[in-house]
Parts: structure tokens; C-alpha cells; sequence
């Protein structure tokens, strides 16, 4: 489990099979799954094999994903936050989860504010991007804070979403 990038209160590392039990917890959680448009996840097994489709299979094949965030003095994994190549637009996209006892209290800005700074510049991304979906005021806010801007509204998998972008020389959040 690569550690990725440490901040002050979080460590984002890599995905691996033994967080099967926290992803469940994280993507069955009708409150965090309620802007995200994909199903509840029913079981660990089932975490499990997402983990290993997904995160697992993207860093092999493109160097980065979505990674675990852990709370640096407990280790507990909360969520995650990272880059997803989406190939059906050609961008990279931000994108994070928290589970709700971790929200409000700056922890998504920390962790996004440190991956937008390594996909510029340990990645060399020109370009980052995030989609929102209507209504997910709370997660326009933290992209705002890491700076990047709304450039407009597109549809995406089936839904009208609000598209956000930074690119390289964008300043970004680094006070967070």
C-alpha cells in the first residue's frame, strides 16, 4: 500500500484488498452515495472486486487513482480522494468520498487541495477536471477552494452535471 501524498491530517495511499470492509462502508451509505449515481455496494465481496476493477486496475494501467484516505493518527480509512482517467471524455478527473462523521470539517479541501498538487506536479497534468451533479453545493464549494472553475454544464453517463477545470499554471488552494 503505496503511501501517495501525506497531509496534515491525512495520509492517501493506494488501494488494497484488506480495505474492502471500509470501501463497503463508505459505498453503501445512502448519504454519500446520494449525489454520485451509482448503485449502493451490497457486501465486502462485492467492495472487494470493485476495488481490485477499479483503483487497483487503474494505477496499474495509467500510474494513478482514486486512493484510500486514512486519518493519519487513527489509520482509519474514511473515504478517498484522487485522479480517474475517464476515457470516454479523454480528462482526468478529481473526485473524492468521505463517510458523513467526517464531514465539515475541511478534511475533503485537505485531501483534493493535495491531490490537484500532485497531478500538476508530480503527474505534469496540463489539466484536471471534476464533475459535479446538480444540486452537490457542498462538493462545488471544495473545488472552488482548490481552484478550480466552472466552466459549464454537460451531460455525463445519463445525467446533466456542472464540469469544473484547473489547469497547471491555475493557482490552486495551498493554505488548506
Amino acid at each position: 500500500m503505496r503511501t501517495i501524498v501525506e497531509t496534515e491530517r491525512l495520509r492517501l495511499r493506494e488501494y488494497a484488498e484488506s480495505d474492502a470492509e471500509a470501501f463497503y462502508r463508505l459505498n453503501s451509505d445512502p448519504a454519500v452515495m446520494r449525489f454520485v449515481g451509482d448503485a449502493l455496494v451490497e457486501s465486502v465481496e462485492q467492495a472487494r472486486e470493485m476495488i481490485l476493477a477499479y483503483p487497483m486496475a487503474d494505477y496499474r494501467t495509467y500510474g494513478f487513482g482514486r486512493w484510500a484516505c486514512v486519518v493519519r493518527e487513527s489509520g482509519e480509512v474514511i473515504g478517498f480522494a484522487g485522479l480517474k482517467f475517464l476515457p470516454e471524455t479523454g480528462e482526468v478527473d478529481l473526485g473524492y468520498r468521505l463517510l458523513p462523521a467526517y464531514w465539515g470539517r475541511g478534511l475533503a479541501t485537505e485531501a483534493c487541495a493535495a491531490v490537484v498538487r500532485y497531478g500538476f506536479e508530480t503527474l505534469k497534468l496540463a489539466e484536471i477536471t471534476a464533475l459535479v451533479r446538480t444540486g452537490n453545493k457542498a462538493s462545488m464549494r471544495v473545488l472552488a477552494k482548490c481552484g478550480l472553475l466552472r466552466t459549464g454544464t454537460v451531460d455525463y453517463r445519463g445525467y446533466k452535471v456542472t464540469r469544473y477545470a484547473s489547469q497547471r499554471l491555475t493557482s490552486f488552494a495551498t493554505d488548506v
